[in-house]
Parts: C-alpha cells; structure tokens; sequence
C-alpha cells in the first residue's frame, strides 16, 4: 500500500515511516502543511495519515481539500489532540479513521490494513478473483489452491492490479504507486517490465489465467472480464 504520512514531528515521523516500510508499505512524508498540500496535489495514495496540528496550516484543511478533489485515498487522523469535538470534526470531513497519540504502531498497521479491506475489498480478509486467492494480512498468495513464491514487489504488483482490474494503467501510476519518491531515480521504465515479466511468468506456471495484457505506449490492463 502506498501511503503518505503528513507529521511534524521528526523523530516519530521516522519511526512510523520505518515501521511500516518493514510491514511491506511505500511511505512517503510530508513533515509541514506545504509539503503536504504539494505531495496531494501530484501523487495518488492509498493511505494518508494526518496529523491535525502541523506547521504552516491544519491537517483539517487538508482533509477538506482532498474531499473536495474527490479524492479516493483513505484517511487516518493522527493526532495528539483527543477531544470529542476534534474527532467529530475530522471524521465529519471525511476521515474514515482517528488514532489518538500515543498509539501503538502495530495498532496503527492493523487500522491501515482494515481501511484497504473496507475500501477495496468489502471488508474481508481474503481477495478471491477465479483462480487467485490474496491473503492480505499474511501478504502470501494462492493460485489453485497451491501458494506462489513471489518477491515483495510482484506481490505488491498483483495486488495493485487487482484492485485496479480491467482498467488501463500507465506505467507511470505503476512506478509511482510501488516505488514512490524512488522511482524518479529512474530515467526509463525498463524496471517496470522485469518484475511485470517475472510476475508473469510465476502465475502462468501455476496453471493461471493470462490477465496482464500489454497496452502499448500506454502501461497494462488486468483483465478479468475475457
């Protein structure tokens, strides 16, 4: 899951963002109102934790504006602030979820999980699409009935493209959602094509259907629907 966290203070920003690229997420960070607005405005995410009280501005203000961009990223509230009237409000606004500080960050990572379910898969713990069973919790794969071995990015690309089926997706969106801020090191999408090849190649070894399609000069469709 890709996802933005807007926090000002620097030793717990760092220790969320290193806690949750271990569970296997792209964070990125803002750590004022201005990086914040700047990252929203050009960058798509699953996920985005905000803190009320930031320098420059409001983490509410925030909300505001991607609620009225209609933007489709989930919202967690992170905030010291834990009065009844700030939670209403943030959560009035738009945000799916509020966490007071100081929280556990295993609690943080089982809401972020939750907040995907309920988004992309109705709730459930399990995403089932014909032959391709995604455990998301244990991040492990079935085709068949029998697990795959896939590295951490072809598994965080097969879930992408599942909850973005039959629908045409450039490699840009691709190398943004699954690299993040890294994928400007690159200066071509080759990258891109390696780990779509080998994430071909395993499914197709499991005896599953060949959804990924190749649109050319655009990206990649994951076709369910033939």
């Amino acid at each position: 899951m890709k996802i933005l966290l807007i926090e000002d203070e620097i030793e717990l920003l760092n220790s969320i963002k290193s806690f949750l690229k271990n569970e296997g997420h792209i964070v990125e960070t803002a750590p004022n109102f201005k990086d914040a607005v700047f990252k929203i405005s050009d960058y798509n995410y699953d996920c985005i934790l905000i803190d009320i009280t930031l320098p420059f501005g409001n983490g509410l203000e925030i909300i505001k504006h991607l609620k009225q961009e209609q933007s489709e990223s989930g919202i967690i509230i992170i905030s010291a602030k834990n009065s009844i009237e700030d939670k209403i409000i943030g959560l009035d606004l738009g945000a799916d979820d509020y966490l007071a500080k100081p929280f556990d960050l295993a609690e943080l990572n089982s809401r972020i999980r939750a907040l995907l379910r309920r988004k992309n898969f109705k709730g459930m713990n399990t995403i089932e699409l014909n032959e391709i069973k995604i455990l998301p919790d244990e991040r492990t794969v079935l085709i068949n009935k029998e697990p795959i071995n896939l590295t951490g990015k072809e598994y965080d690309l097969l879930l992408f493209f599942i909850v973005n089926k039959n629908r045409v997706v450039s490699k840009n969106t691709i190398a943004e959602h699954l690299w993040g801020d890294d994928s400007d090191q690159w200066n071509n999408h080759d990258f891109i094509y390696v780990h779509m090849r080998n994430l071909r190649k395993k499914i197709l070894e499991k005896n599953c259907r060949d959804y990924i399609q190749t649109i050319y000069g655009i990206g990649y469709k994951f076709n369910s629907e033939q």
